[in-house]
């Protein structure tokens, strides 16, 4: 049985995350606090020795993954666009509030990608290096949202918030799919009766 391994790695915080805005496909960067989270995740990931780091093109999550190939030795392999954030159009740099509000409609925002679009792209982007990388250890660095909805898509379970710089060990198999093994640093429960 090839497993495929995979560190999925939500960008270190930026200003726009510490002020609770949406920022979606807006490229904001890392503020030192990120920078701080980016490299103390080199420690969680040392451990594992990983093939090939990839990340979303967007600064934030770039720089993140440069901040943990740099401590790991590595370099970044590329920047893979459909790892891009969730876009969350004209709701992009707003704070939740009634101007938001106004903006919701069921499953997002007017003018913003779908939850299932973006859970369709970020699932497809991660079964390509599946199966481009089968049978190795990838390193993902992307953002919240994509990872969230890619995973829940993936396992089938609706989960919670991705942590800032936090570990989501997750495994392929061609034939029996996906198993997610800890999310946002803690163990996954085995599901009842499995």
């Amino acid at each position: 049985m090839t497993l495929t391994t995979f560190a999925l790695v939500r960008h270190g915080q930026t200003d726009w995350n510490a002020e609770r805005r949406l920022q979606g496909a807006t490229d904001i960067p890392l503020n030192d606090v990120g920078r701080g989270q980016a490299r103390d995740a080199v420690a969680v990931l040392a451990p594992y020795e990983w093939d090939v780091i990839v990340s979303s093109p967007l600064s934030r999550a770039a720089e993140t993954a440069d901040l943990i190939a740099e401590g790991l030795g590595f370099a970044v392999a590329r920047r893979i666009p459909e790892l891009t954030e969730r876009s969350f159009g004209p709701a992009e740099g707003m704070q939740a509030g009634p101007e938001l509000e106004a903006l919701r409609v069921p499953g997002g925002f007017k003018g913003a990608e779908s939850e299932a679009e973006a859970a369709d792209r970020g699932l497809a982007a991660l079964e390509a290096l599946a199966e481009e990388f089968r049978g190795q250890r990838i390193l993902v660095v992307a953002h919240g949202t994509l990872l969230r909805v890619s995973l829940s898509r993936a396992i089938g379970q609706t989960l919670a918030s991705v942590d800032n710089a936090a570990l989501n060990l997750a495994h392929h198999h061609a034939v029996d799919g996906w198993k997610l093994e800890y999310f946002n640093g803690e163990p996954m429960m085995a599901a009842a009766g499995a």
